[in-house]
């Protein structure tokens, strides 16, 4: 029996990347949990969609479209595990008991509207609303994944925010994802090319949001904040302003970048990586003397 089978895990494990600077100089830390795009044979099998279905619900290609910013001074983390397997982006036990063959445990929280949807910590369908699973799944494999993925990877980014806001004195995490370019199966006006969400202000300074849209628009590109996408658990979670930890999330309109049925990268995709490492060059410069003018002022 090879490792692969008797552990369904292993090839996950470790369950990130990080691209590590040279030299940490900007006090950022970027975040990709969205573009991981390994999927363990046994999750294949146990699925009722093949491989192209499961993948639309990766933010494809999002770690490779940021991954400049090392160069610059920040690190990345970029989850190895695909979302459709577990969502990083989730409390840790978002558990939906419509997917589990035993019953929850009682720490479980099945009540959040992402659950009800199907996309809890453990995603019951992929984000064009297909059931994964031909039948309902045990619990503990549940609990592994969470245990030997999900935690870790939280681990980890929790110590490059607090790494960071150490060296610095703040933090500021960039949550990357994309977006779709349009909703799904409703025929309608184009997303922006840009969604940025604070959770409607609670989890940054909102000169900081300001900052980004500037620089956005300066690059030729429209955005709007919190609309549809105001932020998921990541930007909840560890977006702690009055503790020195601002967290920001960016949606990237899929179109500008991707073949959105084939998941095959467009003529856009070396344009935009070149205009997302600007953008950051951008914000690194301009959101430390926004947060120094703050802390004179305060």
């Amino acid at each position: 029996m090879s490792a692969t089978s008797a552990d369904p895990l292993s090839e996950l494990v470790p369950p990130f990347e990080v691209l590590y600077p040279r030299e940490h100089t900007a006090p950022f830390v970027f975040c990709s949990p969205h573009s991981g795009r390994i999927y363990p044979q046994a999750f294949l099998t146990q699925s009722r969609l093949d491989a192209l279905s499961l993948r639309k619900s990766e933010d494809c290609f999002v770690d490779e479209l940021f991954a400049g910013v090392a160069e610059l001074g920040a690190p990345l983390i970029a989850a190895r595990f695909p979302r459709a397997f577990i969502d990083a982006n989730r409390e840790p036990f978002e558990l939906d008991p419509q997917l589990f063959a035993e019953p929850l445990p009682d720490f479980a929280n099945a009540q959040t509207a992402r659950v009800v949807g199907g996309l809890g910590t453990i995603p019951r369908i992929v984000a064009d609303g297909e059931d994964i699973y031909a039948r309902r799944i045990a619990l503990s494999e549940a609990m592994q994944r969470i245990d030997r993925l999900y935690k870790p990877f939280h681990a980890m980014l929790a110590s490059l925010i607090e790494n960071t806001r150490r060296t610095f004195g703040y933090a500021i995490l960039i949550d990357c994802h994309s977006m779709p370019s349009s909703l799904l199966g409703h025929p309608g006006p184009a997303r922006p090319d840009f969604v940025i969400g604070d959770r409607y202000g609670s989890s940054c300074d909102p000169r900081l949001v300001r900052c980004l849209r500037e620089a956005i628009g300066g690059l030729g590109y429209d955005s709007q904040a919190n609309r549809p996408y105001a932020g998921g658990f990541i930007t909840e979670h560890y977006g702690r302003p009055s503790r020195g930890v601002h967290a920001i999330q960016i949606e990237i309109n899929r179109g500008l970048y991707i073949d959105e049925a084939s998941l095959v990268p467009t003529a856009g995709f070396d344009h935009l990586r070149e205009d997302l490492l600007s953008l950051a060059g951008q914000i690194f410069s301009e959101m430390p003397r926004l947060m120094e003018r703050r802390a004179a002022a305060e």
